[in-house]
């Protein structure tokens, strides 16, 4: 039995007697049939030069460099011994006893190739993920996303690690570098370095320019703002002269209309004294003669208003009698409108009544009628079918009502008092048409037809063809007749 305690980059690793799988612990007592193990949680760095493949199929060099070490804070269900979810795992969710079980050096063996071993499986695991996650972007993807790259790698390592109770506490991806045989970089470098050169020496030219053409402007500017302001001045000091000159001659007519309007308003004040003295004389008479006036007025005044007033009640005595008459006369008036209204009111009232009585009436009887028509209907349908149909209804309905022999009484109206002519004509002995006859027949009996229809068409209807017309047709049928006379006699 010992008391064993680890250093502080150390734990222990305890197996045994009553201990189910392992203990990690940083000091406690080792009974017999037990074992103690020390192993280190120090985080190793492990750099690595990777070559790669991206999506186009560029290859490149990537330096990486990534400190790994076992997980010190995930202890699992180690740190919370209520937690019954993780009591049936051997490892119970604890980094530290993954890392003892698996990858902790054991009492005896070469630490150097338990070093190399553990490099080996880091190392392999940082190489895969990388070249998988490389594999799947573009480099535009990773120049440009170089903090998102860093994140994948980070996280899918960090997933493979877990496992091994490893933790990433630094990775640091550095520049990409061209693999060998590959001069990729090197020719973006080259392009990027003669761009900036290039670019460089377009802005020395363009700050040159800019330098002189500034230096010329603003000379120019220097020449054209001094010739302005000796303009400017010269102009001025012109404007001075004109202005003094004018302020003189303002001066000058000024004094001498206010020497004028001084004498001018002499004169006025003596005539105004001696237009106030007349007034005053004037209104001191007026005042006299209306003193007088009102003397006298006074005399009349008294006598007015005592008429006045002996007028003035008798007006309204006669006023307030025609407005007693006019307010007796008004009340009548409405007591007799009233009435009006009363009576109105009732026979409009009664008429109301006898209108809306009449209106009854008629409903009642439009509905006896609807309901007449619609038993006659239903009679109508009845008939309908035992006659075969309404064709049959309606011959019947014709019989029984005589309307076959009323449409013969009118036909026969219709046509009494006419005097038809019929008219028929024979155009000659070949009118039958006999095969082998004269071929000018046919046209002769046309012509031979025209003039019996044309008195036929005269005689019935009153239209009479022009005579010239008709004289033609006489004469072109005699000229036919006499031609088929000649010829049978020559014939013979």
């Amino acid at each position: 039995m010992s008391y064993k305690i680890s250093g502080p980059d150390e734990y222990l690793a305890i197996t045994g007697m009553s201990i189910r799988t392992v203990k990690i612990t940083k000091a406690s007592w080792v009974w017999p049939l037990q074992r103690c193990t020390r192993f280190s949680v120090q985080p190793r760095d492990y750099a690595m030069d990777l070559q790669a493949m991206t999506k186009e199929k560029l290859q490149f060099a990537l330096p990486v460099v990534f400190t790994v070490g076992p997980d010190v804070n995930d202890r699992g269900a180690n740190s919370n011994s209520e937690d019954a979810s993780a009591v049936d795992r051997e490892d119970r969710g604890d980094a530290l006893v993954k890392f003892a079980m698996l990858l902790a050096q054991s009492e005896g063996s070469n630490k150097k190739d338990h070093g190399d071993h553990v490099a080996s499986i880091v190392k392999g695991i940082i190489e895969g993920e990388t070249r998988v996650l490389v594999s799947s972007m573009t480099m535009e993807e990773i120049f440009t996303e170089r903090e998102v790259f860093k994140k994948r790698i980070f996280r899918n390592i960090q997933s493979e690690l877990d496992q091994f109770g490893l933790k990433i506490y630094n990775s640091n991806v550095k520049e990409l570098k061209d693999a060998p045989g590959s001069v990729y970089f090197e020719s973006l470098s080259r392009k990027a370095h003669e761009g900036a050169t290039n670019q460089a020496r377009i802005d020395v030219a363009e700050a040159q320019l800019r330098g002189n053409v500034g230096e010329a402007k603003r000379r120019g500017e220097q020449d054209r703002e001094i010739a302005k302001i000796n303009a400017d001045t010269a102009v001025q000091k012109t404007e001075r002269d004109i202005e003094r000159a004018k302020a003189e001659a303002h001066l000058n007519k000024e004094q001498t209309l206010l020497t004028r309007d001084v004498d001018i308003a002499r004169v006025e004040a003596q005539r105004t004294l001696e237009s106030k003295d007349e007034d005053l004389k004037r209104q001191v008479e007026i005042k006299r003669a209306a003193a007088e006036v009102e003397r006298l007025r006074a005399k009349d005044v008294v006598k007015a208003t005592i008429t006045r007033e002996s007028k003035q009640q008798a007006a309204d005595a006669a006023a307030y009698e025609v407005t007693a008459n006019a307010r007796a006369n008004q009340e009548a008036k409405q007591r007799l409108a009233d009435a009006d209204a009363y009576k109105t009111r009732i026979d409009a009232e009664a008429d109301n009544y006898a209108a809306q009585q009449s209106a009854d009436a008629s409903v009642f009887r439009q509905l006896k009628e609807a309901e007449g028509i619609s038993a006659m209907a239903d009679a109508y349908a009845k008939l309908a079918n035992a006659f075969g149909g309404p064709a049959g209804l309606i011959q019947y309905m014709m019989i029984e009502k005589g309307t076959y022999v009323e449409l013969a009484k009118a036909n026969a109206e219709a046509i009494r008092g006419l005097q038809p002519k019929i008219s028929v004509w024979n155009t000659g002995s070949n009118a039958g048409g006999e095969a082998g006859g004269d071929p000018t027949t046919a046209m002769r009996n046309v012509y031979q037809m025209l003039p019996p229809l044309m008195t036929t068409i005269n005689e019935q209807t009153g239209i009479t063809l022009p005579e010239w017309q008709f004289g033609k047709m006489n004469a072109g049928m005699q000229a036919m007749n006499q031609s088929n006379v000649n010829g049978e006699k020559s014939s013979k």
